[in-house]
């Protein structure tokens, strides 16, 4: 089975660029997916506003599931270094019609947030630059947020070696602005010269479980949020060295580097800020970050604020990648159209799928847009049942590929088979409670009614009917695809 699938692929010669980057290079891409500053600045102040000191435990727990579900990744890369990570992987383990659903939603994803990220990217530079004015005109903001995802498409598609240096350089940024931030906020809690109600952090802040009840719940999935993107260094696996282990190593290595940064900054916030505030102000989503800038950092807080921008637009470029390498790998297994997986013969990259992304992003962007500011955010807000439901599959089909290798010994049965397995689980147990809560159209951020459901679960909806519509039609179009039978892993492996 696997030589069958493995002849459906591209000669050599037409394929991504091999050992373009290394592990560190991958790290950084996983880390800059994320978008470690856009996302605690998104989140910190609706956490606060649910959960109060326990912020920080909440990032520890949401923290959990990702880690379980980056040993799949890990595991699963081992045995098949496929750019198209949970697409390949769950088609190897459960079948082409499981395979082609996982593979829409990470390539939907992309679609759904790369438009935002680079609103964000543009914004925020516009505010550390002091152009509030520009930042406040709907059409500068609009036709700069374009010209972000042209430009970073057009690095994605010139080379990965061209991305990862530039991603380098944007995490370096990004990493220094947080630091930053964190240290004179401390600083400043310890000294008591705060201006806000500051209060010294003790450890028991880590207890995720302080608040309890139903706004736990809603606090953890607003956590998962954040970690959300580490895997884009595993859709680079056919380009890094060493590709069966270091993608693999990257993913984990970046859920844990996300961990202590997340942390680090939700103490230094809270304990800064307050609970009052943060709650007072959670409605402001990332633009909470602006107004504690200019309270920590004073004339300063033009570092806070390039860190959020660098963040976008690093997270605007890397998003980029997992959608169009899924893209270039169901073409290459004919579960897509045959365009997707060309290659550009110069630069090695998946130029079409990548351009086909960032144009249906970039009208995704313009049209919801043009609906109200609230259809966007609702739209991000949707993004949850997506993230939920890909990461629990691929969980499913670590479990299931290895499930003759489980009981050879303590280490295999709980890294491979049960530690995805719970990742899963909790995955799926999140998405639930996601779908319930969205259902209620007073939880979306425009409060309206479409079809009396909350608009996220609306749009959340459709991408998955769609998605069914549009497999039904190629299964009929092209069924060789659907040929292709469940595995297991190699013996050896």
């Amino acid at each position: 089975m696997a030589d069958d699938i493995a002849d459906t692929g591209p000669s050599p010669s037409a394929g991504l660029k091999p050992d373009a980057i290394g592990f560190v290079d991958a790290l950084v891409i996983g880390l800059n997916s994320t978008s470690p500053a856009y996302s605690v600045a998104a989140v910190i102040g609706p956490v606060v506003a649910l959960v109060g000191i326990y912020a920080p435990g909440v990032m520890l727990a949401s923290f959990v599931p990702m880690l379980l579900i980056a040993s799949a990744f890990y595991y699963l890369n081992k045995a098949d270094q496929d750019c198209g990570t949970t697409f390949s992987w769950v088609t190897r383990a459960m079948g082409p019609w499981a395979g082609w659903l996982g593979g829409w939603a990470i390539t939907m994803t992309g679609v759904l947030v790369v438009g935002s990220l680079a609103d964000v990217a543009a914004t925020f530079a516009l505010l550390a630059f002091g152009l509030d004015s520009w930042a406040d005109d709907e059409a500068v903001r609009r036709l700069l947020t374009v010209l972000v995802i042209l430009v970073m498409t057009a690095v994605c598609v010139i080379g990965t070696e061209v991305s990862a240096k530039v991603q380098n350089v944007l995490i370096l940024a990004q990493v220094v602005c947080l630091l930053a931030f964190a240290v004179v906020a401390l600083y400043r809690v310890y000294a008591e010269t705060g201006t806000l109600d500051s209060v010294e952090p003790p450890l028991s802040w880590l207890d995720p479980f302080g608040a309890g009840g139903a706004d736990l719940t809603g606090a953890l999935l607003l956590g998962v949020f954040i970690y959300w993107g580490w895997e884009s260094a595993v859709n680079l696996t056919e380009e890094v060295e060493d590709s069966a282990t270091a993608p693999g190593r990257a993913a984990v290595w970046s859920t844990v580097v996300l961990l202590v940064t997340y942390v680090a900054v939700g103490f230094a916030v809270v304990a800064y800020a307050g609970t009052a505030f943060l709650a007072e102000n959670a409605a402001e989503e990332e633009f909470v970050f602006a107004l504690l800038a200019d309270e920590v950092m004073g004339g300063w807080d033009w570092v806070v604020l390039l860190a959020v921008s660098t963040s976008a637009l690093a997270s605007t470029q890397t998003t980029i990648i997992p959608a169009s390498r899924t893209a270039l790998s169901m073409a290459r297994r004919h579960a897509l159209p045959a365009y997707f997986a060309r290659i550009h013969p110069r630069f090695r990259t998946p130029d079409v799928s990548t351009w086909w992304v960032a144009a249906i992003a970039i009208a995704w962007y313009l049209v919801v847009n043009e609906i109200s500011a609230n259809a966007l955010f609702d739209s991000l807000t949707a993004l949850s049942l997506l993230i939920a439901f890909y990461y629990a599959l691929t969980g499913v089909a670590c479990a299931v590929y290895y499930r003759r290798q489980l009981t050879r010994s303590l280490h295999h049965f709980v890294l491979i088979g049960l530690g995805p397995l719970v990742g899963a689980g909790l995955l799926t147990w999140l998405l639930a409670e996601s779908v319930i809560d969205m259902s209620d159209p007073a939880n979306s951020y425009s409060g309206d009614s479409w079809f009396g459901l909350g608009p996220p679960l609306v749009i959340g909806i459709g991408i998955t009917a769609t998605g069914v519509i549009l497999m039904t039609i190629w299964r009929l179009a092209a069924p060789a695809f659907w040929s292709e039978r469940p595995g297991v892993v190699d013996p050896e492996s």
